[in-house]
Parts: structure tokens; sequence; C-alpha cells
């Protein structure tokens, strides 16, 4: 389990959600990038130096410090859309190989190289600036359909990662929500929404979603 590369947005026009910009366009970087907690959702922080969200209402902040993506889905995902998706094409921070991202326990944890230790905490949801980006219509159905939405995590330890750093899964969890579970629940399966209830570790909105709706 590796870290393929570690992935920097470029600011660039957002037509697909009416906002000034977005974050999106995640791009390889190279040598060391600082990763630290971020401040609350609401100010555009996230957890990668260089980095920021530009949608306030619903990204960014302490539970969306870093997002990740597993280079065997954007294969897969390649083949089915006939093109070569990039290192960050998907807008994640992580890419990653080796590592069953979708499969991971909520609040598991992740040493990524010396110093940094990350959490995982919930699942991506898709948005109308994904779609757009992709240039796919129907994407946001297709995606959902999937279920393998990537994973959102929490800075637990800060430090500098590096495209080749390796991934060792440090803890999990006593509980069985992975992120694919989550994402499920959210999206089109609520009834699965009271097994949420067990993850210590959910971000609170999720929690009270899930009380709300069971």
């Amino acid at each position: 389990m590796k870290l393929l590369s570690v992935n920097v947005g470029r600011p660039r026009p957002n037509p697909w959600k009416g906002l000034s910009a977005t974050g999106i366009d995640k791009r390889p970087v190279d040598g060391p990038v600082a990763v630290t907690a971020p401040g609350p959702k609401g100010t555009g922080e996230v957890g990668l130096a260089g980095d920021r969200v530009y949608d306030l209402k619903h990204h960014g902040g302490v539970d969306q410090a870093v997002y990740a993506y597993a280079r065997e889905d954007l294969d897969s995902w390649g083949v089915e859309l006939s093109r070569q998706l990039e290192n960050g094409a998907f807008g994640e921070n992580l890419t990653t190989v080796g590592l069953d991202v979708n499969g991971a326990l909520i609040g598991e944890r992740w040493r990524i190289g010396p110093d940094v230790v990350l959490e995982v905490s919930c699942a991506r949801i898709p948005c109308s600036t994904f779609q757009g980006w992709l240039e796919r219509d129907g994407w946001i159905k297709r995606f959902t359909q999937a279920a393998v939405p990537g994973a959102y995590l929490r800075v637990i330890e800060p430090g500098d990662i590096r495209a080749a750093d390796p991934i060792e899964i440090v803890h999990r969890p006593d509980h069985d929500v992975t992120v694919a579970l989550v994402f499920r629940a959210m999206t089109l399966e609520p009834e699965l929404l009271s097994r949420l209830l067990v993850a210590d570790a959910l971000p609170q909105e999720e929690k009270e979603r899930a009380r709300r709706r069971t």
C-alpha cells in the first residue's frame, strides 16, 4: 500500500455551480507537501498546503481535510469512460495503490510516510461540479450507482507527505461501517442509515441525518 501521488488544486472557473471558482482541478506535485488540520468548514481551508475549496457550504473543514481515491478505481472508470484518467482526475488529494479505500472503516487510521496520520471520516458525495468537470451527462447518477466514492479523512498527526510514501493501517475500529456503506446509506439505500450510528468517528452532521431518518 502506498501513495502514488499528492495532488493539489489549481483554481479555475466553475460554471457548473454558479461559483467564482473550483479547486477540483488537482494535479500531482513534486516534493513534500505539508499536511495540517484545517479550520472548520466555511473557511475554504483543507489539509494540504497550497490547496483550498470554494464551495464553503459543502466542502473543506476538519472532516473533509483530505480526499483519497484508489488508482485501481480510476482505472476501472477509465475503461468505462474510454479515456485515461490521470492521478487527481477525480479531484482527489491522494491517489493510492494497493489500499481498499472504499472498504476502509469509518475511524480507521492510516500512517502515510514517517509522520502523518489520517483518519477516515466519511464518503464523497458527487455534485454538479464533478459532473461538469468530467463532461459526462448523467455522471452523478452513474457514480452514485457504482458506490465507489473514495474517502474523506481528518488530520490526526500533521507532517509532510510525498509520492511513493508507504501507507500503513495503524488502527481499525470494532464495527463494520465502511466508506461504501456510508455512501449507500446516504444516497440510494436509506434503510441502511441505522447501521451508521455505531461509527463514533462519523461526522456529527451525518450522525444527525441518520438519526432523523431512522
